[in-house]
């Protein structure tokens, strides 16, 4: 195991070999060991883009720090960059968002997030009520039932759910996990959330998430559900304006007015989408 050039080069080799195939799209550092180099790793898996064997890098599962440093080297050095970060999000976990996020529209990575539906704890009260009259559990959590957080959470996405699907005229079309999926859909562009589910079903209901538009209030009310405390500097300094749409922090809006210009449509994102 390991990110060493060796552990490397085999991992691709057998893969590639089971998937009958002699290059792969994505090729991904899962998550960081603490023991092989910045340098070696980039060094090492260009070599294999140069090889043909996979199109582009990600990384998961690794602080931002060590990731900028990366592209930087990459950048500097000729190498190919990571263009893509996987890792765990959701409106219920929103410490990505105190550098990753930030990090990843930076370097205009894409995004594709694991847990956006809270893997599966997402569950209103009269699902649960449900699941205990048929005895079903969670499958990554056998036994195990919702936590205070995740009441409230799934409390606020049915509250938001309710009122969509009274304006549809349809008590089921919107589900709570096509709220949760749309609440990442709309926080940042190049989103692309791992979804999973059992039935058909299950499937039908995360598209929904696509026709959904959150509003800056909505998304605002679902992060009051749970407030995340972002830790200095963001306490200090404030979120980026061009992104957050506010002013910024307390010392930037006293030393002048200041008319930012919001860079990207974050709560805007879907073209015709239903308005939430």
């Amino acid at each position: 195991m390991g990110n060493h050039k060796k552990a490397m080069m085999l991992f691709l080799r057998n893969s590639l070999a089971k998937l009958q195939k002699t290059y792969i799209d994505i090729f991904y550092v899962h998550m960081w060991d603490h023991s092989s180099s910045i340098k070696e790793i980039m060094d090492s898996l260009h070599i294999l883009v140069e090889q043909e064997k996979a199109l582009y890098l990600d990384v998961s599962d690794t602080q931002a720090c060590i990731v900028t440093a990366a592209i930087e080297y990459a950048y500097s050095n000729g190498k190919t960059p990571f263009s893509i970060y996987q890792g765990k999000w959701s409106v219920m976990r929103r410490d990505f968002e105190r550098d990753i996020l930030p990090m990843a529209r930076h370097y205009g990575m894409a995004l594709p997030p694991r847990g956006a539906m809270g893997q599966g704890k997402f569950q209103t009260k009269s699902q649960m009520e449900e699941r205990g009259k048929s005895g079903e559990g969670f499958r990554l959590f056998p036994g195990s039932g919702q936590t205070e957080d995740e009441v409230k959470i799934s409390a606020a996405l049915e509250n938001i759910a309710g009122e969509l699907n009274a304006r549809a005229g349809q008590e089921k079309l919107y589900s709570i996990s096509a709220i949760a999926l749309a609440y990442v859909l709309t926080k940042a562009p190049r989103v692309f959330p791992i979804v999973g589910g059992r039935r058909v079903e299950h499937l039908m209901a995360n598209i929904r998430a696509l026709e959904i538009r959150s509003s800056k209030e909505r998304i605002l009310e679902l992060e009051g559900a749970l407030p995340l405390y972002l830790g200095f500097p963001m306490d200090f300094i404030g979120e980026d304006p061009k992104v957050s749409g506010t002013k910024g922090g307390h010392v930037l809006a006293a030393g002048a007015y200041l008319d930012w210009q919001m860079s990207e449509k974050l709560w805007a994102m879907l073209e015709g989408a239903v308005d939430v």
